[in-house]
Formats: C-alpha cells, structure tokens, sequence
C-alpha cells in the first residue's frame, strides 16, 4: 500500500533515493522497481533487518539488480550519516510526528537533498488524527512510548518545509478506509488486536489491499480529501 504518488517524484534510473524511517520498506521497495538507487534508514532495528532480507530477496528474484540496492542501515533522522547533496530524491512517510525536534530531521533531510531534488512526507492527517487522541490517550505520547508527538495542521508542516528550503508544490490526503479502523482500535483500546470489531476491518482491509476493486477505489478517492488518513506533502529544493 503506497502513500506518495510516484509520478509527483519524477524519477530517473540513475536517481538516489533515500527513504528516511523506511519501516518495513514499501515505498523503498517501489522506488528500486521503478529503477532508483535506493538508500533505506530506520531507527528500530528490526525493521532494518526485515527491509534488507526483502531487498535481496527482490535481487535474487529477479524483480531489481544488485546494483539499485545502496545499502539498509540504522540511524537516527536528525543526524544523517550522508554528505550535503546526496541524494535526487528524500522521502519520509509516517515519521516526523514521532520525532519531538521535526525542525532537526526536516533539515538534515532537505540537507542530504540535491539543489532541484524532490522531497515528499507523510504525516497523519489534522482531523482523522485528531479523533484518535480524544478516543484514547494509549495512542500517542507519553503514554505511548514512541507514539505520535504533535497533530500536524497542513500549514504547520508546509511552513516548516519552506523554512528548510523547499518550494512546497504538491499536496493530497490518501487513506480514508483507513481512518475508520484507528478510530475503532483507539475506541476498544489500542493494543485490543483481537476485538471483533476490529478483527472484521481489518479482514476488510486486507481484502481492499489485495483485490483492488473498483468500488472502493471510488470511495478512497472520493472520501480523502476530507477523511483521508495521511497528507501527503511535495517539495522542490531550491537552487
């Protein structure tokens, strides 16, 4: 399931890309089949593992070359291992309102960045979020270790992306079918897993993901713009 719209990054075969919090890899494992050179960071250390066993298993299938496979490691958003100007493209999905210095990452990520390259976060919507917070305070930080930090207003994080020295340009929502199973989970309890309730949607899901039909392509595509889980913001380093 991908959040970033590919065609709004523009990539070339030869482009580097760095995802920065890659998690389990999805979007670093689409940029690879697109033909990017592909650079995964995450902070915790088994989704490093999983995202570099996945990686060369796409090798040994067939599905990329060796060669589009930079490297996996671990580190830390706000003190990137890579010298200014790296990288074509820098993405980072569902990471900064972990982070409690955003502003940090934010720079050291358009840092790595090369003047004209693009950049595109994901950060969870204002309203969908929102709920989540009021429904249970098990959700997000300080009760959550590691949980979200901050509820992003979409002006909030388009200033901070200016003040980093990027040309905001896009902007969309994505993931309405999403929204309604955290705001079930937040209701029975976050690490309730097995609710029915719970269970049932997320069967759904799996299903949607899997089958792609049309019906709900619809419906995602209709019901974003306002419900959508995720925004999705797009920049352009400035020369």
């Amino acid at each position: 399931m991908l959040t970033i719209r590919f065609d709004e990054l523009g990539l070339g075969a030869a482009d580097k890309v760095l995802d920065v919090g890659a998690g389990f890899g999805r979007h670093v494992y689409e940029c690879a089949r697109q033909g990017a050179h592909v650079v995964a960071l995450d902070y915790a250390a088994d989704e490093v593992v999983e995202t570099r066993d996945t990686l060369a298993a796409m090798v040994e299938a067939g599905e990329i070359t060796a060669d589009k496979l930079v490297g996996v490691l671990r580190g830390d958003a706000r003190r990137l291992p890579f010298p200014d100007g790296t990288f074509d493209v820098v993405i980072t999905s569902e990471v900064l309102e972990h982070i409690q210095d955003d502003v940090a990452a934010i720079a050291e990520m358009v840092r790595v960045l090369k003047p004209g390259g693009r950049f595109a976060a994901t950060v969870p919507s204002w309203l969908p979020e929102t709920i989540n917070w009021k429904l249970s305070d098990e959700y997000h930080a300080p009760k959550s270790v590691g949980g979200h930090v901050r509820i992003y207003a979409t002006t909030e994080l388009r200033a901070k992306l200016r003040s980093a020295g990027l040309d905001v340009d896009g902007y969309h929502r994505a993931h309405a079918l999403h929204s309604p199973y955290w705001w079930l989970k937040c209701a029975v309890g976050p690490d309730d897993d097995d609710h029915p309730a719970v269970v049932t949607y997320r069967r759904f899901l799996e299903w949607d993901i899997i089958e792609q039909p049309t019906t709900t392509k619809i419906a995602d595509r209709v019901l974003s713009p306002v419900l959508g889980k995720s925004s999705v913001h797009y920049g352009t380093k400035r020369t």
